[in-house]
């Protein structure tokens, strides 16, 4: 695949999901890396940071694309060569890191599934996806309520993706989404963003959050840990995207404007913990793992 057609397919959600996102954008670096026609260190540098840059702006509220992809763009060398082999060897440890963290967050997650339990989630994410395959695998017996997730119905594939793998879901407009909650007795959520003071994920997901409290429905973000943003400690906010407006209504009207967030934050206070790699942690804690881990972030 071209690095134009993976930030295209970026841009325009047919690649979607933080994992998948950054995993694509690492691959579409790779290929800026075997394309070059670059003499000399600078001109390198240059070309690979103008990469970046293209694919950091394709998703803003993404910064697991934006640590994976700034881990890999400090290579540094005087010689062009070994500046090549630096950039391949950031990158090999980058996508070392996606396969050893899912593993560990999906054997982490699927111990929290038991039989009988009715487990609700809300949009699409391939980890939660990934932990509730995992568990069925282990033998546990268990379904899923899952929300349509408008206005662009990712809900449809998770609920699709589920079935494929022989795991029974009810499948709920997003309205409905207390009654479903209601009889659910664990919450599995994806994030796009972790912040020193907030979760981001899914528009309407902060409202169903406070609907599990309400009914004591514990409640767990299921994560890689590079989704933090380091931005955060010096006060930045993550900017929350705004999409389109027709994809919620093709309507021309001067008096009636479509809000289309497509993301909102989420009170860490209402958060049962975060399953990473790292195990299972409240924010804080979590926060407190990635700077011993991970202090090149910060």
């Amino acid at each position: 695949m071209k690095f134009n057609k993976i930030l295209n397919n970026i841009k325009s959600l047919k690649i979607q999901g933080a994992e998948n996102v950054a995993i694509s954008a690492v691959k579409a670096l790779r290929i800026v890396l075997e394309n070059s026609k670059a003499k000399n260190p600078k001109q390198l540098i240059s070309e690979v940071l103008r990469a970046k840059k293209r694919l950091i702006s394709t998703r803003p509220t993404e910064p697991f694309m934006r640590n994976s992809l700034n881990f890999i763009c400090n290579a540094k060398n005087a010689d062009l060569a070994r500046l090549v082999m630096d950039y391949n060897k950031r990158i090999n440890f980058v996508e070392a890191h996606f396969k050893i963290a899912i593993n560990d967050i999906l054997n982490i997650g699927s111990r929290k599934i038991k039989n009988g339990m009715v487990v609700f989630t809300h949009c699409h994410s391939s980890t939660v996806t990934g932990i509730l395959k995992m568990a069925k695998a282990l033998g546990r017996r268990f379904e899923v309520y899952n929300t349509e997730t408008r206005p662009l119905l990712q809900g449809r594939i998770t609920a699709q993706e589920l079935s494929k793998a022989g795991i029974n879901v009810t499948h709920f407009v997003d309205s409905a989404a207390r009654i479903a909650l209601k009889k659910a007795d664990i919450m599995l959520l994806g994030c796009d963003a972790i912040t020193t003071d907030k979760i981001y994920n899914k528009i309407g997901s902060e409202m169903m959050v406070e609907i599990a409290n309400r009914y004591d429905i514990p409640v767990y973000i299921c994560t890689d840990s590079w989704k933090f943003d380091p931005e955060s400690i010096y006060g930045k906010e993550v900017l929350i995207e705004e999409r389109s407006p027709e994809e919620v209504w093709k309507l021309k009207s001067k008096r009636i404007r479509v809000s289309n967030l497509a993301f909102e934050k989420i009170d860490p206070n209402l958060i049962t913990g975060i399953i990473s790699e790292f195990g299972i942690y409240k924010h804080n804690m979590f926060i407190d793992e990635l700077r011993k881990k991970y202090y090149w972030m910060f």
